[in-house]
C-alpha cells in the first residue's frame, strides 16, 4: 500500500508519537497478554522463551509504526529484521502461520487502541489519528508480509532439514547400523522407537504411474495418522516408495484396521497404493528384518491396488509369496500350460478350483457362492481334472494345484490377509 508521507513539521503527529512512547510498556504488555488469551497456538507452545520472544517482537513492530509517524515515510522492509528472526523462530516453536498472523493483525488492533487513547479528548489531536489509519495499516501491512514471506522459507528450510534428518534415520535402520550419537539419535528418541519398542514397518507403492500433479507426499501424512503414535514413528518418502515404521499402540489389529481405512481413503481421493505391513517386531534392530516383511506382503499383491498384512496371511500364504525361482521350476509343464492358457481365456476354471477349496472341497457350496448350477461346478471340476492329470478328491493334489495357481497368478482366492481394492 502506498501512503504519502506524512509532514514530521505536524506538532499533532508528533505529540500522538510521543504520548504513544510514553505508556508503549503498557501497550506492549496488554498486546501480549491478549494474543496469549485468543491465540491458542501461543499459550500451547512447550518453548518457555516464546512470551518473552513475543514481547521483544511486539516493542520492536510498534516503535517501527513510531518511528515512520516522526520521519513521515512509508515501512520499508529493512525496518523489520526482528520480525524475519522471530518469522524463524515461530516455526520452530510449533506456532502455525495463520496463527502468527493473527497475532500481528490483533497487535495492529490494541497499538491502534493505544493511539486513540493517546488522544485524550483532544479534537485536534483525534483528526489527526484518523488521518494515520492508512499509514499504521501500511506499516502493519509491510511487517505482515515480511513476516509471512521469511516463515515460509523457515518452515520449507524446516521441512528440508526434518525430512533428511529422517531418511539419514531410517537409512541407517533398514541397513541395521545403531544410529550414531547426536542429531539421528535424538531423533530416534523423539519418534519412540527405543531398544525395547514394539513396532510394525509399512511399505507403499503406487499401483500405477502417479498422475500429473500426484506425489506421494499427499499420502504420507494419512498413513502416518494412522498409526495413531502422534508425533511417534517415522514415515518417509524413499524415491517411488513410502516406508512407516511406527510403534504399537495397542493391537496390532486395530493398526492395521486403521491403515486399511486410510488406504481405502487414499484410494477415493485418487490415490491408490499396493501396501504391505509387517509382523510385530521388538527394537529399532529389527527395522530391517519388519521391512523385508513388508516388502513381501506388497509385492504379494502382484501390483493390484490393495493392503497385505502378515499378521494375517496363513503360513501357506507366506510361503508362496515367496520369490524363489526353484520353486517355479519345480511346477509340472501340464500344470503350469493349464493355469497359462486359463489366465489367458480370463481365469473361470482357477476361479472355479479356489472357491471349491474354499468351500473345503464341497462342490455344492461352491457353487451357490459362484451362483452357478451345481451341475456347472461338476462340469468344470472334470475339464480341470482332465487337464492336469490331478485327482481333485485327494488333498495332496488339491493342495499341488493351489501352489501353482497362487505361484503363476497371484490368486489369493479370498484368503485372509489381502484386501485389494
Amino acid at each position: 500500500m502506498n501512503v504519502p508521507a506524512t509532514s514530521p513539521a505536524d506538532p499533532r503527529v508528533v505529540r500522538i508519537a510521543e504520548r504513544v512512547h510514553g505508556s508503549l510498556q503498557e501497550i506492549v504488555e496488554s498486546s501480549v497478554q491478549r494474543t496469549w488469551d485468543e491465540v491458542g497456538a501461543y499459550s500451547a507452545s512447550p518453548d518457555a522463551s516464546l512470551r518473552d520472544d513475543l514481547h521483544r517482537h511486539i516493542d520492536a513492530v510498534f516503535r517501527v509504526v513510531l518511528d515512520t509517524l516522526r520521519e513521515g515515510r512509508a515501512a520499508r522492509p529493512e525496518d523489520f529484521p526482528m520480525t524475519a528472526s522471530q518469522a524463524t523462530r515461530r516455526v520452530r516453536q510449533g506456532v502455525g502461520l495463520a496463527d502468527f498472523l493473527r497475532a500481528y493483525r490483533l497487535n495492529q488492533e490494541n497499538l491502534w487502541h493505544g493511539i486513540v487513547t493517546a488522544c485524550g479528548g483532544d479534537r485536534q489531536l483525534r483528526d489527526a489519528a484518523l488521518g494515520q489509519v492508512s499509514h499504521v495499516m501500511q506499516v502493519i501491512e509491510a511487517g505482515a508480509s515480511v513476516a509471512a514471506q521469511t516463515y515460509l522459507k523457515a518452515q520449507q528450510l524446516d521441512v528440508a532439514d526434518g525430512d533428511r534428518a529422517r531418511r539419514d534415520l531410517l537409512e541407517d535402520l533398514l541397513a541395521g547400523r545403531e544410529p550414531a550419537a547426536g542429531p539421528r539419535r535424538g531423533l530416534l528418541r523423539e519418534v519412540g522407537l527405543e531398544t525395547s519398542t514394539r513396532l510394525v514397518v509399512a511399505s507403499a507403492v503406487p499401483a500405477q504411474s502417479l498422475a500429473p500433479g500426484q506425489s506421494l507426499r499427499e499420502a504420507l501424512i494419512t498413513l502416518h495418522s494412522a498409526f495413531g503414535t502422534g508425533n511417534r514413528g517415522l514415515t518417509v518418502v524413499r524415491q517411488d516408495e513410502l516406508i512407516g515404521v511406527s510403534p504399537v499402540v495397542g493391537s496390532v489389529d486395530a493398526l492395521i484396521d486403521r491403515l486399511t481405512r486410510a488406504h481405502a481413503q487414499l484410494k477415493r481421493a485418487g490415490l491408490s497404493l499396493c501396501l504391505g505391513v509387517s509382523t510385530e517386531h521388538a527394537g529399532h534392530g529389527s527395522v530391517s528384518d519388519a521391512y523385508a516383511e513388508a516388502c513381501v506382503a506388497r509385492d504379494g499383491l502382484a501390483r493390484e491396488p490393495g493392503i497385505r498384512a502378515m499378521p494375517r496371511l496363513s503360513t501357506f500364504d507366506y510361503l508362496v509369496s515367496r520369490p524363489d525361482p526353484t520353486v517355479h521350476r519345480l511346477i509340472r509343464p501340464k500344470l503350469r500350460m493349464f493355469v497359462e492358457d486359463d489366465l489367458r481365456r480370463g481365469g473361470v476354471l482357477i476361479a472355479t478350483l479356489l472357491a471349491y477349496i474354499d468351500a473345503d472341497l464341497n462342490a455344492k457350496i461352491a457353487a451357490e457362492r459362484l451362483h452357478t448350477h451345481v451341475n456347472t461346478m461338476y462340469y468344470r471340476l472334470d475339464r480341470i481334472a482332465a487337464r492336469t492329470g490331478y485327482d481333485l478328491r485327494r488333498i495332496v493334489d488339491v493342495q499341488e494345484l493351489l501352489i501353482a495357481v497362487r505361484l503363476l497368478s497371484g490368486a489369493d482366492g479370498g484368503h485372509a490377509g489381502s484386501t485389494v481394492a
